[in-house]
């Protein structure tokens, strides 16, 4: 259970970053086009969209899990999963085509800037023994993928319902095509990255 002043904590840092919207219009898109020396506001780069992802490759043999899995995830992001299913069949894995796979999410507007919202300030904190997510885990289109190893973390997430701790996959698809400057876009939004090492 939250304590009162956890609680009360996560609130102010609610209030802090709820206009995270407004506050990337207003502050992020002039100190990034000053930075980089961009002379078109539309070249800025944006967060697109952010794409959650949960693999259950058991999903193919019990109906359960993948409702239970849907309802934790619409829980997390606000809005309802879409399952993905199998392309191909594969026999190793006794999955066939068509079989579900997994659950997606794709986040955009305003639920998305509402989800980045509470994980930067209060979802990644709660991790063990956080020491800040990865510098090196853009790609060379500048989007960026991070795992979290258990859906707990999520503070919507009952505990005692959890029928298994499962990890998951967030993507942060980001216009540009610069991973520097992405980087120092999510940096500015609040993302927690870990501290470079001083060479």
């Amino acid at each position: 259970m939250i304590k009162k002043s956890e609680f009360a904590a996560n609130v102010m840092l609610i209030f802090k970053f709820m206009n995270l919207h407004e506050n990337y219009q207003k502050n992020i898109v002039p100190l990034l086009m000053k930075e980089f020396s961009l002379v078109n506001v539309m070249s800025v780069p944006k967060v697109m969209k952010v794409v959650i992802n949960v693999g259950l490759k058991e999903a193919a043999h019990d109906k359960g899990v993948l409702e239970k899995v849907c309802e934790q995830m619409a829980v997390i992001s606000g809005q309802k999963p879409k399952v993905t299913t199998a392309k191909l069949s594969i026999a190793g894995f006794k999955v066939r085509e068509g079989d579900p796979v997994g659950v997606t999410v794709t986040l955009r507007g305003k639920r998305m800037y509402d989800f980045m919202t509470k994980l930067f300030s209060i979802t990644l904190p709660r991790v063990r023994d956080f020491q800040g997510v990865s510098l090196t885990s853009f790609d060379k289109k500048g989007n960026y993928t991070m795992g979290l190893t258990e859906q707990t973390v999520f503070p919507e997430i009952d505990y005692s319902k959890v029928d298994r701790v499962r990890g998951l996959e967030i993507s942060f698809v980001i216009s540009g095509g610069d991973a520097k400057i992405s980087q120092k876009l999510l940096a500015l939004l609040g993302m927690p990255f870990e501290k470079a090492n001083a060479s």
